[in-house]
């Protein structure tokens, strides 16, 4: 399976790139996994509704631009609905069995995502209500795929 994580924002915190990294290293046996880092649009503190949604739009574009056009798109998004570990192993191993071998991930921007993107999106995934800051929500995302493969594999991995 290839499985590519599109996301706004440069990774600056080593922290959170290591654990990002380790991830990475780890689902090396499972899936061709590639992380795609689009520019963040630069935009001041206090915006409008008009300005966050050109925010969110010139992120969007740049998001759809990196996603193939036969990837199955799931769209980070804590109006998504949310799923178990076991359900998310479940979903990707129905992918793969029906012919859906490129799956992109998608995290916005600390504004979201535009709505281009999540018309794109054939689902909306949620890690819960809280709002988690887009690079954590990287690393959480990494490990809940790693935990995903580890699953459908029947491999051991602690709960």
């Amino acid at each position: 399976m290839n499985i590519l994580i599109v996301s706004v924002g440069k990774l600056k915190e080593k922290y959170l790139k290591m654990g990002i990294d380790e991830y990475l290293k780890r689902l090396g046996p499972y899936a061709k996994v590639e992380v795609i880092e689009v520019a963040d649009e630069k935009a001041p503190e206090n915006l409008s509704e008009q300005e966050m949604e050109q925010v969110k739009q010139a992120e969007g574009d740049r998001i759809l631009a990196k996603i193939p056009q036969d990837a199955h798109v799931i769209a980070m998004a804590i109006e998504g609905k949310m799923k178990s570990s076991e359900e998310l192993a479940r979903g990707l191993d129905q992918l793969a069995t029906y012919g859906k071998s490129k799956v992109a991930f998608v995290i916005g921007g600390s504004l979201g995502l535009s709505s281009q993107v999540m018309k794109r999106a054939n689902e909306k995934l949620s890690f819960g209500k809280i709002t988690y800051p887009h690079q954590l929500m990287k690393l959480v995302l990494v490990e809940q795929i790693y935990r995903a493969f580890r699953i459908m594999r029947g491999e051991p991995y602690h709960k």
